[in-house]
């Protein structure tokens, strides 16, 4: 994903102009400064929307809003836990479900972000290094949760099937564990491959509950259905209901250690890169 202004248009577009601020969505390609994209993977920013705001908000809040009302169905008195509560789709998944009247927010974070995740709205942030926070979530709430969202795979789905409730629903829309330290370790990779959740649809039969799996890059050519949400999302914005959380913003120049910010954990909300330095920074180092 990635914002910017419309330089030029390709022959027979005409719902874009030249100078148009837009949002963009695509696969890969975005990380520099000029882009050739489809008109149809552009969204018209919002007004008073920074281009910082608008390279956070599409993938994110997409996943986010798709898998907790089109999957999750969300609604209000239910409760939702949320894994990697302080990244950018927990984020965005955090201040939808504060659009939704009185639903609870159990949210895996490290210690030091708790603080952060609990004035977002996070009713219970749990501490997934030192606890077991299956163990926390049944001491609050027995009977478990009415919504998982899955980033994790390998034994945690497995875990957070175990934790919904009767017509609860499972979404599972990433593999984080198949990733540990700074390099991939094929071990924990061959592990978290074995441990994968499988369950047959007999057995879906007798425990009434539902299993979900999302991924947005594969949704390419399905233009009608992301526009709607992306109108959804827009309006959300404009109303103040939703704001993308920006952790820090990088030049081109320092790629290296923006990624080193996220693959520590050390982000809340999105790490951001652009073509040049902030212009606060440019007259830090000036001086």
């Amino acid at each position: 994903e990635c914002a910017g202004t419309v330089r030029a248009l390709g022959e027979g577009v005409r719902d874009r102009q030249v100078g148009d601020k837009v949002m963009v969505l695509a696969r890969s390609g975005l990380w520099q400064e000029v882009v050739n994209v489809p008109a149809s993977h552009t969204f018209p920013m919002p007004e008073g929307m920074s281009f910082e705001e608008a390279a956070a908000l599409l993938v994110n809040y997409i996943t986010a809003y798709m898998v907790l009302f089109d999957f999750g169905n969300l609604r209000p008195n239910q409760s939702v836990l949320i894994h990697m509560a302080a990244g950018g789709v927990g984020t965005a998944a955090i201040q939808l479900c504060k659009t939704v009247e009185n639903v609870t927010i159990f949210g895996t974070a490290s210690a030091s972000k708790h603080d952060s995740l609990k004035e977002s709205g996070v009713a219970h942030p749990i501490d997934y290094r030192t606890m077991d926070y299956a163990e926390e979530i049944r001491k609050i709430s027995p009977k478990g949760v009415d919504i998982v969202l899955d980033p994790l795979g390998g034994s945690d789905t497995t875990k957070a099937f175990n934790l919904l409730k009767p017509m609860g629903k499972l979404i599972t829309y990433g593999v984080a564990n198949l990733l540990t330290g700074q390099k991939k370790n094929l071990m924990a990779m061959a592990k978290t491959w074995w441990n994968q959740f499988s369950i047959s649809a007999l057995q879906l039969l007798t425990q009434n509950k539902a299993v979900c799996g999302y991924h947005l890059g594969y949704m390419d050519e399905e233009v009608e259905l992301l526009g709607s949400v992306v109108a959804k999302l827009v309006n959300l914005y404009s109303q103040g209901k939703i704001k993308p959380k920006i952790d820090s913003v990088w030049p081109f120049d320092q790629v290296a250690e923006a990624m080193k910010q996220m693959q520590e954990k050390k982000n809340v909300g999105k790490v951001i890169l652009v073509p040049e330095a902030p212009k606060e920074e440019s007259k830090k180092a000036e001086n």
